[in-house]
């Protein structure tokens, strides 16, 4: 839609007709999706920036690079959830082609099956499984009893989902107003998975607010985990039973989280990282091939000898 009507919707004038498809992340956009700036230490990305438009406060407009055009406001991040609604898929369509499913596949009764969504071969989608619209599933993959996959995500070939996962349910993103109330901001990306993943019970993996929440080749996830949205799993990484990544979590190849460990958002963590069971994870980890413990997260073996100590003085 035109940036001009986007506006209409908001207090922010815009006589703007520069088309706008979508809205995404500073340093992702092109030049016909609508970013913003909420916190200065995204400046550097403001200033680098292809988006065609951009909601800025005062404070930062003159650093908007040329070609961009800068919507000044006061709360660019509320004004953005505003807008996310305007950019929301129907949660069903209504129509559309039915869905394919490959050869020696074998869906049982009660399974629903969106529109425009494709089955691989010798798939087995099992009793209650709900398969929303635009999803693709690979070849050999096995989805267990009662698995939500939301519309447009996607799953590829020998994938293991057992009973009760929800895939691509919204991330928790809500912009908080002076006043206290929150505003919702739609979650308009999707879900990938990659091959010859394994996904435990009741887990559930949140959709992206732009783009994706990406779940790499041969990640395994224990039951009950949660996956906040914009989260990407690296290749062979290993999450163990109640673990919780907020968003926008990057975990490098072969990271290992022990049971109920977790991190708080955006941060990035090394290859071959191995967090111990409850660690707490608050900064990114830069050294790989290195083992954490605890919460403040210190070196493993530091926090064993301090376990040590603390249990004497018990004594």
């Amino acid at each position: 839609m035109k940036l001009s009507s986007i506006f209409e919707h908001t207090n922010i004038s815009c006589e703007s007709d520069l088309e706008i498809s979508g809205l995404n992340t500073l340093i992702d956009s092109s030049k016909n999706e609508l970013t913003f700036l909420q916190n200065k230490k995204y400046l550097k990305d403001l200033k680098e920036t292809k988006a065609g438009a951009v909601l800025v406060n005062e404070e930062f407009k003159n650093d908007v690079p040329d070609g961009c055009i800068a919507i000044v406001c006061d709360e660019p991040y509320i004004e953005l959830a505003h807008i996310s609604k305007l950019f929301a898929p129907e949660i069903i369509e209504t129509s559309g082609d039915e869905a394919i499913v490959g050869d020696g596949s074998k869906v049982m009764p009660n399974v629903y099956l969106g529109f425009n969504s494709k089955i691989g071969k010798n798939c087995n989608i099992m009793a209650g499984a709900f398969i929303g619209d635009n999803v693709t599933i690979g070849d050999n993959t096995t989805i267990y009893p009662n698995v939500t996959v939301y519309r447009d995500c996607n799953i590829g070939n020998d994938c293991i989902i057992h009973a009760g996962t929800v895939i691509g349910s919204d991330g928790f993103g809500f912009a908080n107003t002076k006043d206290g109330k929150y505003i919702k901001i739609y979650q308009n990306g999707n879900v990938e998975i990659g091959n010859d993943v394994e996904i435990g019970a009741n887990c559930t993996i949140d959709r992206a607010v732009f783009k994706s929440t990406i779940i790499k080749d041969g990640a395994r996830l224990d039951n009950l985990v949660h996956i906040g949205h914009n989260c990407i799993i690296g290749n062979g990484s290993i999450l163990v039973s109640q673990v919780g990544l907020s968003g926008s979590t990057v975990l490098n190849e072969y990271v290992v989280m022990g049971g109920q460990s977790g991190t708080a958002g955006h941060l990035e963590i090394a290859p071959f990282t191995t967090i111990a069971a409850r660690g707490g994870v608050t900064k990114n980890i830069s050294e790989p091939k290195k083992s954490w413990a605890g919460f403040p997260l210190m070196d493993h073996r530091e926090w064993l000898k301090l376990q040590g100590r603390v249990a004497k003085l018990l004594k």
